[in-house]
């Protein structure tokens, strides 16, 4: 009898094993192939767009996501390096991670000071695109193997073309051209480079840093992300992509 559970158990530990190794085979090709289809389709919605609706509906809000899409050319210059200037100085030069913003996270960690983020454009477009909200180690495994793949498929133009109509700006509000038109009553191709730095400011966090009423700590940053803009060259940044 324990020869044929044994038997029985080697069998059965090898399906799942199979099973395991195919699973994850399927989801390697599968995610290869939709991210490398997003290099020229551009996405309608996003995960965190959906989890937004999800929590409204939950909410009692009969409201829907507003998002509309603008392409790279047809948007102000100022507002891409507006983004990079506030989120991912390094952008041009890092292969989706920053390993030395990293290095500056973890010292003020052991530092016990206030928390800096390390995360690239890359990765939390990575995050925005197709995970949840959280911290775990898991969701950030998974994250880093969606940031390879889109830093190897996508060139780094349509990665800030993404990033940009993808990101949250307000209540259900997202990508900047869906924000400048609620919130500063503007097309997002005639923004100035102070606008584009406005909207750039309330990203650490979009519910509670608002455009249309920004508060001391908005100004204060859109003021650093101006001067930053110009040190990174202003438009003629873009050229680098």
């Amino acid at each position: 009898m324990s020869e044929i559970f044994k038997v029985s158990f080697i069998k059965r530990l090898s399906l799942i094993i199979k099973s395991f190794i195919k699973f994850w085979l399927y989801f390697v090709i599968a995610t290869i192939l939709i991210i490398l289809l997003m290099r020229w389709i551009d996405p309608f919605f996003s995960s965190i767009m959906l989890q937004r609706q999800v929590e409204a509906l939950i909410d009692g809000k009969i409201e829907f996501i507003n998002h509309d899409w603008i392409d790279f050319d047809e948007v102000s210059p100022y507002v891409p390096i507006a983004l990079i200037a506030a989120e991912d100085q390094n952008f041009s030069e890092h292969f989706g991670f920053d390993f030395e913003q990293i290095k500056k996270a973890y010292k003020d960690i052991q530092r016990r000071k206030r928390f800096r983020g390390a995360s690239t454009i890359s990765q939390q477009l990575a995050k925005n695109l197709f995970l949840w909200e959280g911290k775990s180690f898991v969701r950030k495994g998974v994250e880093a193997y969606f940031t390879v793949l889109i830093e190897a498929l996508w060139s780094k133009k349509r990665i800030i073309e993404v990033y940009m109509n993808t990101i949250e700006l307000g209540d259900l509000t997202f990508g900047v051209a869906t924000a400048s038109e609620k919130f500063l009553k503007k097309d997002a191709s005639k923004l100035t480079s102070s606008e584009a730095a406005l909207i750039a400011s309330v990203l650490p966090n979009p519910k509670k840093f608002l455009i249309a009423r920004p508060s001391g700590y908005v100004r204060a940053r859109q003021s650093w992300v101006l001067r930053q803009i110009n040190l990174l060259g202003g438009k003629d940044y873009l050229k680098n992509l």
